[in-house]
């Protein structure tokens, strides 16, 4: 449902693409070890700061590899094997055993789903698949109305159940076929962050498809710089850089993933309520928050949502989050009170 915005990573004056790659930097007596590669249709990039003779950077990817690979495996809707895959090919109201991982995540969703009423529904698949922005991409005409009424009437969150011990899922609907692109990477970077804690490193940044999270500080107590991307499609501009130092920080837009037909523009977020793209004037959002995951799910929610009923939620669930507006050819900014407690706080 969400491809997430890449963000600008502001990171000792340099953006982090290309090809995975190992390159240290040594800055009082430590070395930055800088770590890219591709995961989930998209890329990821790490950071962290390690001592020069404790620093392994072959090792270090395998283990971040592997656990990136470890939850393809499980949340993918890209691979016919994964567990989510199998979920979907499971048959209604029969229960189906999940991994503690999946679990988790789902509960999440769960979660997310009832704080927005609906905006944020990880049964959303068939229609995401309908509009041309799932697994099977093949948009040849616009959906038909009656298909998107009829998917939209048998979809949604309510008709999941979640059962704790041992965990295992019952869908009560035939149509009912989940997506967990608008969640899954946020819990990728999560992991990713737990496997460094792990592994002792406490200094880090974790960015999976513009889905970030940082721990502790770069050498000389410096915060990590991030900064949220302006909504244009004509090239990556700064718009607000915050300094992070222990948060996570998920962006969802509309301005990059979508398609045109007749001269209109249609977004590839779904509205679950509706069965079909957000037209509202919401280019982007940013939700800063302790959990990458968390983070991820509501900034979609608040994307479905829009400015205003966005904003509303946010309020009520005091989120720190920053939006970009479309006003005309420009854009307006508007801030939780929470977003400006953070920025009054660095």
């Amino acid at each position: 449902m969400k491809r997430p915005l890449v963000l600008l990573l502001l990171l000792f004056g340099a953006l982090l693409v290309g090809p995975r790659l190992f390159q240290p930097e040594t800055l009082h007596d430590n070395v930055i070890l800088s770590l890219n590669g591709k995961t989930m249709g998209t890329s990821y990039s790490i950071r962290l700061v390690a001592d020069q003779m404790a620093a392994d950077s072959e090792q270090l990817r395998d283990r971040i590899d592997g656990c990136l690979e470890h939850i393809n495996d499980l949340m993918s809707t890209y691979r016919p094997a994964s567990e989510l895959s199998r979920i979907n090919q499971t048959p209604a109201h029969q229960w189906f055993a999940l991994s503690p991982e999946t679990f988790g995540v789902l509960k999440a969703a769960q979660q997310i789903s009832k704080q927005s009423d609906g905006a944020f529904d990880i049964t959303v698949g068939r229609l995401v698949n309908l509009w041309g922005f799932g697994p099977t991409i093949n948009l040849q005409h616009m959906p038909d109305a009656k298909e998107i009424t009829r998917l939209r009437s048998a979809l949604g969150h309510d008709r999941l159940q979640l059962r704790d011990d041992p965990p295992a899922l019952l869908k009560a609907g035939k149509e009912l076929a989940l997506d967990l692109s608008a969640i899954a990477k946020g819990y990728g970077v999560d992991a990713v962050a737990q496997l460094l804690e792990q592994l002792g490193y406490h200094n880090y940044m974790v960015e999976i498809g513009g889905e970030i999270r940082t721990r502790g500080h770069k050498p000389g107590q410096q915060p990590w710089n991030i900064a949220i991307e302006r909504p244009d499609v004509s090239g990556r501009v700064a718009q607000k850089i915050l300094h992070l130092t222990t948060t996570a920080m998920a962006t969802s837009g509309d301005y990059r993933n979508y398609f045109e037909q007749d001269g209109k523009r249609y977004s590839h977020t779904i509205d679950p309520r509706t069965g079909y793209p957000i037209e509202h004037r919401l280019a982007s959002v940013s939700v800063l928050h302790d959990s990458c995951m968390m983070a991820d799910g509501y900034a979609t929610a608040l994307m479905v949502l829009g400015p205003e009923a966005g904003m509303a939620l946010a309020e009520e669930l005091d989120l720190a989050v920053y939006m970009l507006v479309k006003d005309g050819d420009s854009f307006t900014s508007r801030r939780s009170s929470r977003f400006d407690k953070y920025l009054a706080a660095q």
